[in-house]
Formats: structure tokens, sequence, C-alpha cells
């Protein structure tokens, strides 16, 4: 019997693979960009423009983490009332896991930890991430758009179209009733099972709603405007350059091929999109954003553990000011 449970039971390797893939791919990585470049020269682009930006940035990301975990203070004032310092900390780890685990598996982290911190249920967690997920995906088109009015030739109508895109989510909650009705007698089996999944995760009302989207646009609009705005100091450009490869960055962050920590991917949706809107691929423009997307990616790595860690401390403070 214990012959056969020995038998049965996975292998290190098995039990590890996760693991072993993730530090694989970073040592490649790091590995990679030592050949292209040398870490030397990445790091060296900070001296060019000195570490004064890196640090406001950093400080910049750091503090839409707060905007984050407003959003879902609001979402779940019930749960959450009074405890936004615990609040605070479940969506630091949560980011951090989002970052570092591969194929968006860190997400599943969040419902689990809403459950088990604050007693919210599984669906409702599971929903309200996924709206708040749809959201996200809107504001940042949205805040990458900038980009695009930035470099129009008739910015009064690219702007009116971004204005529009921008204010759609409000428009299509006036509609939320009659198209969940009508979706709920057509739909059936597991279709019908996550529209309810959606309407159980949407805000009670259109002032919840605009809450929700308020900070949801902040984040993403703060974001955005910092990632760009590092990239134009390193040399891409033009600005639609810069807005492309900041919304092609994070945009690589939510696609299911997401790699552990992003190594690879991320830079690689920097140099994506800044080259779609309009980055030059001669041989010296290329090597300057392949740089600077590497750079901006630690930034945004160091930003989250900056975060995981300040909410460390804060929880820390908490407890110890309420003599815990």
């Amino acid at each position: 019997m214990q012959t056969d449970e020995k038998a049965a039971a996975p292998s290190a390797l098995a039990r590890h693979r996760v693991t072993i893939v993730a530090v694989a791919a970073v040592l490649f990585y790091l590995g990679f960009v030592q050949y292209l470049w040398g870490w030397r020269q990445i790091l060296g682009q900070w001296n060019e423009i000195g570490y004064g930006p890196a640090v406001l940035a950093s400080a910049l990301l750091v503090s839409t983490y707060f905007a984050r975990t407003y959003r879902l203070y609001d979402y779940f004032p019930a749960e959450t009332k009074g405890r936004f310092v615990e609040l605070f900390h479940v969506a630091q780890v949560h980011n951090l896991l989002n970052i570092m685990l591969p194929f968006r598996s860190g997400e599943t982290s969040f419902p689990l930890l809403m459950r088990s911190e604050f007693g919210v249920p599984l669906l409702h967690g599971t929903s309200a991430l996924l709206v708040m997920r749809l959201l996200d995906l809107h504001a940042l088109l949205a805040a990458g758009g900038l980009g695009l009015v930035a470099a129009s030739g008739n910015r009064a109508l690219a702007g009116a179209v971004w204005l529009a895109f921008l204010l759609s989510p409000l428009l299509a909650y006036q509609l939320k009733a009659p198209v969940l009705a009508l979706a709920k007698r057509r739909l059936t089996g597991k279709l019908l099972r996550i529209t309810e999944g959606l309407e159980d995760g949407l805000p009670s009302s259109t002032l919840g709603l605009v809450r929700a989207w308020g900070m949801t646009v902040l984040n993403w609009g703060v974001k955005v405007l910092v990632l760009a705005w590092v990239l134009g100091l390193m040399g891409v450009g033009p600005i639609a350059a810069a807005f492309g490869g900041a919304l092609g960055g994070e945009l690589s962050s939510v696609l299911p091929v997401h790699a552990p920590a992003g190594v690879g991917t991320y830079p690689a949706g920097i140099v994506a999109g800044a080259v779609s809107l309009g980055a030059s691929t001669a041989r010296p423009a290329m090597d300057i954003l392949g740089r600077a997307s590497v750079n901006l990616h630690l930034i945004l790595i160091i930003s989250a553990l900056l975060g995981t860690l300040l909410s460390v401390a804060l929880s820390t403070l908490d407890r110890l000011r309420r003599g815990g």
C-alpha cells in the first residue's frame, strides 16, 4: 500500500514544474538581454536622463494602487468598511501575483483572497473582477487613444471620437436592464450562467458605476501617461509611438500568453505598440526602443514590489495602532 502511494505521488519535478519553467524563462530573458545590449548599457539609460524621473515615475505608479484599492473599497462597501489598509494589502498581493505568475493565473487569487479576508462570496468576487477587467480594458484603450488624438491632423474630430468612446460605459449601463433581460430569455446553459454572473458583478446603481469608472480612468490615465512620459525621456518618438508603446505593454499583460513576470512579452508588447503607432524601424531607433522597453518593464516590477512592501508596512502599523 505504501509502495502504491509512493508510485502515485507526483515527482518533485512534476510538483514544481511551473516554478522551474518560470525560473528558466527569467534566466533565459536575462541572458538574452545581456547578449543583445548588456545590462550595463541598459541601466546606463538612467544615467542619461537622471534617476529623478525614475523615482518620480515609481512614486506615481505606486499612487495608482490607491486608486485601484478605493475602487474595490467602494465596490464592496459592506464587506470592507473601515478596513482600507487590509484591502490595500490584498490588492497588492493580487497585483504582485498577477505580474509574477504566468498565463494570468494570478487572477484566481482575487476572489479567493476576498472570500478569505472579507467574506465576499466566490461568485460575486469573480463576477466583479470580470466587470472591473472590462472597465480596465476600456480605460486602457482610452488612455492609449490620447496618443492618437495628439498625433491626429484633425484634433477636434479625433478628440470628439475619443470623448464618445471614453463615455461609452455610462451609455452602455443605461441599456443594462433591457439587454440583460433579452439575454436571459435567449440564452441557456453556460452562456446564461456567464450572463447572470456578469449581472451580479455590475454596480447596483449608475452612481456606483460612475465612481468605479472614474477610479478606473484615473488609474489607467495616470499609468499610461507616466509610461509614455518615461518612454519619451528615453528617446522613443513621436509622441503617438510613446503612447503606443505604453498601451502595447499593458495590453500584453492581459493576454493569456503573459510570461512569468512579463519577461519578454511585456517589452515585446511595448515595441510592437510603438512601431504600430509610428516609431522608426531603423536600427538605431529600434535599439533605443528595445533598451527603453526593458527599463520600463523594470520600473513596473519595482513599483509592484514597492507597493507590496508599502502595504505590509501599513498593515503592520495598523495592527500596532489597534493594539494587535
